[in-house]
């Protein structure tokens, strides 16, 4: 087993997985049972102005996190085939350690998705995929980074980094009201970027099966990638033909409470 563990002595929830493991757990019980209970007879809160914040917020940190993954590697050397994770402590891998531990930090900022959904009494969004993404991505990212912070187990990040600042872009101007949603004609555009998304996921990842003595330090990260981003990516299929194929309605296009319907 490689020895990094030294670079990241004293990291916040970097000690044991088990502060995290705590974090979601309490998230799921929150958004599945105890919030929508103690919203059960209050009105809806009006978050609006809370949301513009939040979303664009998120654009600028996903911005950064893009920028901060091309310079550690990904505009920097990584061929986008084997890449191997740096364990020295050159400026470039601490860089990259550095990124992938506020990746993973921003997965607990993105739980306010759902608890936006509970406040405003948008329950029916609170699905089983939803729950369970927001849940298995700090869990996993969790290993990724005490483990195997780098290489081309990194790549998926930078491009869900890429994705979310077009996503909570819309989020954002949705959250902005009905004056601003004439801006948002790219709307029917969102599903194609997110099937896009795990197809190259997916397709990157799935090298490794067929690339010859590829020293990636652990292949079992590469097998979750590839399970997660093979998963989703039948889950968008399945929404693509339903949505558009058969041409029923696609449902909202919603993710932390706003829509262009509302």
């Amino acid at each position: 087993m490689v020895e990094q563990y030294p670079r990241l002595e004293g990291w916040p929830l970097m000690s044991s997985p088990f502060p995290t493991t705590f974090i979601i757990g309490t998230y799921i019980y929150f958004v599945t049972s105890l919030g929508p209970k103690l919203m059960e007879n209050k009105k809806p809160f009006e978050l609006r102005h809370i949301m513009a914040f939040y979303n664009f917020s998120v654009v600028i940190l996903s911005l950064y996190m893009t920028y901060e993954f091309l310079m550690s590697g990904w505009a920097t050397g990584y061929s986008f085939r084997c890449d191997i994770v740096d364990y020295s402590r050159s400026p470039t891998a601490l860089r990259m350690v550095r990124t992938c531990w506020l990746y993973y930090f921003s997965k607990f900022i993105e739980l306010l998705d759902t608890i936006f959904f509970v406040l405003r009494k948008k329950n029916n969004q609170v699905t089983f995929l939803h729950v369970f993404h927001h849940s298995i991505m700090p869990w996993t990212w969790w290993f990724g980074v005490k483990f195997a912070p780098g290489g081309l187990g990194t790549f998926h990040a930078l491009l869900n980094c890429i994705v979310h600042v077009i996503m909570y872009t819309y989020y954002g101007i949705c959250s902005l009201g009905p004056a601003y949603y004439k801006y948002l004609w790219w709307k029917k555009y969102m599903t194609t970027i997110q099937l896009v998304q795990f197809i190259i996921v997916t397709a990157h990842i799935g090298q490794i099966y067929i690339m010859d003595d590829c020293p990636y330090q652990y292949p079992i990260f590469m097998f979750i990638i590839w399970l997660y981003g093979s998963m989703f990516l039948v889950l968008f299929l399945h929404f693509w033909y339903h949505a558009y194929t058969k041409g029923q309605r696609p449902p909202k296009m919603t993710r932390n409470g706003i829509s262009k319907d509302q």
